[in-house]
């Protein structure tokens, strides 16, 4: 009999005990991510399912009202922080806005609004937060989670990474930008030319924000038609007043940069 149970295990594979690693372990070594790498990721003692992020999927930010979405993000001192950021990074801002014809305070502004120009990564181990999306919220949004934790895998994978190190959103975006890992897999550009696609590096994140609205419609002509410019921020958060916020942000940046 226990001949019989090992040939079985050597034929079908010994079933992990985590059943999200089961779930994704076929699909993550044929994308080229190694056992090795993913058994130690799985057993990490860090693992931990967050139930409020089920909760934080059911009343997100978008879904408040316009007076009360532009009250988070339209202030005075994210106005003011915006121009100072934008004359701290000028030279950067600049060569990136020149290079790919578009807006730079566009970047600015969805940098402010995504982590308030990079003082605010985020509260969750994005590890973390894809694994609960496909532990607790089954169906449409566990298999989104499925293919989004696949791609957070190979990217830490390729570039020496630990899994559990970086911090992002409840949805699992990361980085500056807070692009979901499939967004910075296909989008993700390595600005400052080390060869790395750093999420926390200003090249690559300025360039990277730049790569994302172009590719989703940006006009690189001279003249911006109103609508594709909306249109191609709609696709980076599919939220009306999301656009709505970073369109106002970044005008009263403007503003406050014409005055000084």
């Amino acid at each position: 009999m226990k001949l019989f149970i090992l040939f079985f295990s050597l034929i079908v594979g010994i079933q992990p005990k985590d059943s999200v690693y089961a779930l994704i372990r076929n699909e993550a070594i044929s994308a080229g991510i190694d056992k090795t790498f993913l058994d130690k990721t799985f057993n990490h003692k860090d693992i931990k399912v967050h139930s409020k992020i089920k909760e934080l999927f059911e009343k997100p930010y978008e879904k408040k009202s316009w007076a009360e979405y532009r009250k988070i993000f339209v202030t005075k001192k994210r106005v003011d922080s915006g121009a100072k950021f934008y004359s701290s990074q000028y030279n950067l801002l600049d060569s990136t806005s020149t290079s790919m014809n578009i807006d730079p305070l566009l970047i600015l502004s969805i940098i402010g609004v995504e982590t308030n120009y990079g003082t605010q990564r985020g509260n969750y181990n994005v590890f973390n937060a894809l694994y609960t999306q496909i532990k607790i919220m089954p169906g449409k949004r566990s298999r989104w989670a499925k293919k989004e934790l696949i791609s957070f895998l190979k990217y830490c994978y390729n570039d020496n990474i630990s899994p559990h190190s970086i911090k992002g959103s409840y949805a699992g975006a990361f980085g500056y930008g807070q692009f979901i890992p499939t967004s910075f897999a296909n989008y993700s550009v390595d600005g400052n030319k080390n060869g790395k696609r750093e999420p926390y590096a200003w090249g690559d994140v300025f360039s990277s924000i730049a790569n994302y609205l172009i590719k989703n419609g940006y006009p690189t002509s001279e003249i911006k038609d109103p609508k594709e410019v909306y249109d191609s921020i709609f696709s980076y958060n599919h939220s009306d007043n999301y656009v709505r916020v970073v369109l106002e942000l970044r005008n009263e940046i403007e503003k406050e940069l014409s005055l000084n």
